[in-house]
């Protein structure tokens, strides 16, 4: 069996130390290096080409942030998820605007960290419980502030098909395979879903699925 190959990039090496172990403990995981800062992440991931890079946002020299966005520019085969101790919606949305593809609260479960390693490995999306939870709240709230009406009524069921799978970090090709349809067909739904949701990007639409619960 192939192992996935893991990068671990956080500035504490207390931290550092109790991932690999957790990890390691995985037969189908491997480390393969570790960094305490952003540019020495950057370098790593560009020599080692890792599967999955866990990412700290609060790093010295580059912050995570912006490591996540040079890294998937340079290395797309490379998938990041952020392990953060911020659970605010800013956060959340820069990692996604970023190219992570995972977002998870350091006070998560173990279980959580090796299921988001595997989903985002296979392209998906992977966020915590306790994230996915505060942003639904937030949302509900919102609604509920402006007298709102939940747009998600407004798609048609093959949109709704189409959010998921593009959320789930799909892209319009690999949806237009899944669904037997054209990629032009694929981007016409995509542009009609973030014209009724009032969206502007990808990163929103999967922060706006991970408020559904349409994606964990």
């Amino acid at each position: 069996m192939k192992k996935l190959r893991i990068l671990l990039a956080d500035d504490h090496i207390v931290m550092r130390t109790g991932l690999r172990a957790l990890l390691e403990r995985q037969a189908n995981l491997e480390v393969v290096g570790e960094s305490e800062n952003g540019r020495e992440t950057v370098a790593l991931a560009a020599s080692l080409r890792p599967d999955v890079v866990v990412m700290d946002v609060g790093m010295p020299v580059l912050n995570g942030i912006e490591a996540t966005q040079t890294i998937v520019t340079q290395c797309p085969t490379t998938a990041v998820v952020i392990l953060s101790m911020h659970a605010d919606e800013s956060y959340v949305m820069r990692a996604l605007k970023a190219g992570a593809r995972g977002y998870l609260l350091k006070d998560s479960a173990a279980a959580d960290l090796i299921g988001a390693i595997l989903a985002i490995s296979q392209g998906k999306s992977f966020f915590s419980p306790k994230v996915s939870r505060i942003l639904a709240e937030d949302y509900v709230r919102v609604l509920k502030q402006k007298g709102a009406v939940d747009t998600y009524d407004l798609l048609t069921s093959r949109e709704r098909e189409i959010l998921q799978l593009l959320a789930e970090g799909k892209a319009n090709k690999e949806v237009a395979t899944a669904l037997n349809i054209s990629p032009y067909t694929v981007e016409t739904h995509r542009s009609h879903i973030l014209r009724k949701l009032n969206l502007h990007n990808s990163a929103e639409l999967v922060l706006y699925a991970v408020r559904k619960g349409i994606i964990s």
